[in-house]
């Protein structure tokens, strides 16, 4: 999760500023003005909207806890090995628990948690993977 998503929504690459155009129930949870944006949320959600997926798709972090530099929560780092390893059974459980269709993993650690359960990777849309991001999901749900 990242600082500016999900550690305020609660949800994966999903932004307070999000939340607040879906409507009540959802509302703000930070005190930041206007809520946070978060750009890898910003193209995922847009992604799925274009494929009309948005509403069916279900978001879920191999780490389901912020990862931040020690005394710097307002920061990403990526997660460690342990970090990882304790989200597994976590993972392990969502997918028990909602049995989806398809699972698509979202960047390396995704597909490496997920293993052959994910039927596809697609890249992260971090760090200038956002039109390769896109080019997947079309691909898969297009």
């Amino acid at each position: 999760m990242g600082y500016r998503g999900g550690r305020f929504s609660g949800i994966a690459f999903t932004a307070e500023r999000t939340l607040a155009g879906w409507g009540p129930p959802f509302r703000q949870t930070s005190t930041r003005p206007g809520g946070w944006a978060e750009p890898s949320g910003t193209i995922v959600h847009g992604a799925l909207a274009e494929a009309g997926a948005e509403w069916r798709a279900v978001l879920w972090n191999s780490v389901p806890a912020h990862p931040f530099r020690p005394g710097q929560p307002l920061t990403n780092r990526a997660p460690t090995r342990a970090e990882v390893a304790a989200g597994a059974p976590i993972l392990d459980a969502v997918v028990a628990l909602l049995q989806p269709r398809r699972i698509v993993a979202v960047g390396r650690i995704a597909e490496r948690t997920l293993g052959d359960r994910a039927e596809a990777c697609v890249r992260h849309p971090a760090q200038g993977g956002a039109t390769a991001f896109r080019e997947g999901v079309a691909r898969l749900l297009g």
